[in-house]
């Protein structure tokens, strides 16, 4: 199976720490040029220089759509279209819904629902005015969550969002499936990331990694193989998938 990205322009959202960084770093060693995007610009503008020519550090919120459209005409402008999206942007916003401000419960709406809804569909548009119809070489990932499949305390504003992004790959799967654009979702496992913060060193934390069947996070790494082949030309007949990688955590 060949699931060589070599030729790839892909764009990741919220590449400025955690999964984006990471796929930034792994897209990049498998061939591809990337765009990486987030509102800290310091962070990414390092990320780039690291990654040397085959990277375009762009300022991106993805709760603006004027910033949006500004990163896809820069990575045009540098590299050409974009054929490869991974939608990764996302916070959290801990709280029992009875204590959750209204304010928390948008801004979590805003960056991991509206926000990646806003980009997958940037991208589309720009595939489909490409020609990517008869090409079939558009790729789109939704980086949603195993929450989605979860009932707890703690999450619900974040998990029924990522529930909601799980179904919308597949809304975008249907309505651009003639138009040579396959949109898939990844669901990863609970990964030690800066989204955590220091929850697993807590003895809440610690009760909680304990009540996995493997008692362990998911290693980032694990997310490797299933994105390189939603992001290469080996999963053509792929779409409208959503993938749990989470080693067993939502049994």
């Amino acid at each position: 199976m060949d699931i060589s990205l070599n030729g790839r322009i892909a764009l990741i959202t919220g590449a400025s720490s955690g999964f984006g960084a990471h796929f930034a770093r792994l897209l990049v060693r498998e061939g591809a040029r990337v765009v990486i995007g987030a509102r800290r610009v310091d962070r990414i503008a390092a990320l780039a220089e690291e990654l040397g020519d085959a990277a375009l550090a762009v300022a991106m919120d993805v709760n603006d759509e004027a910033s949006i459209i500004a990163a896809y005409d820069a990575a045009e402008a540098k590299f050409g279209t974009v054929d490869t999206v991974i939608a990764n942007a996302g916070i959290a916003a801990a709280g029992r819904s009875t204590d959750l401000p209204a304010s928390e419960i948008a801004a979590v709406v805003g960056t991991n629902f509206t926000g990646l809804y806003l980009t997958a569909r940037e991208g589309a548009k720009r595939m489909i005015a490409a020609g990517f119809k008869d090409s079939e070489r558009g790729r789109i990932v939704l980086i949603g969550s195993i929450t989605a499949e979860l009932t707890g305390q703690g999450e619900t504003a974040y998990a029924a969002i990522k529930a909601g992004v799980a179904h919308l790959g597949r809304q975008f799967a249907r309505e651009w499936v003639r138009q040579g654009i396959n949109v898939n979702t990844i669901q990863p496992g609970y990964v030690q990331t800066e989204i955590q913060g220091d929850w697993f060193d807590t003895p809440g934390g610690q009760a909680h990694l304990k009540s996995f069947h493997r008692r362990r996070l998911t290693p980032i790494e694990a997310l490797d193989a299933p994105l390189l082949f939603l992001c290469s030309d080996a999963s053509r007949h792929v779409t409208g998938a959503t993938i749990t990688v989470d080693d067993g955590q939502v049994l």
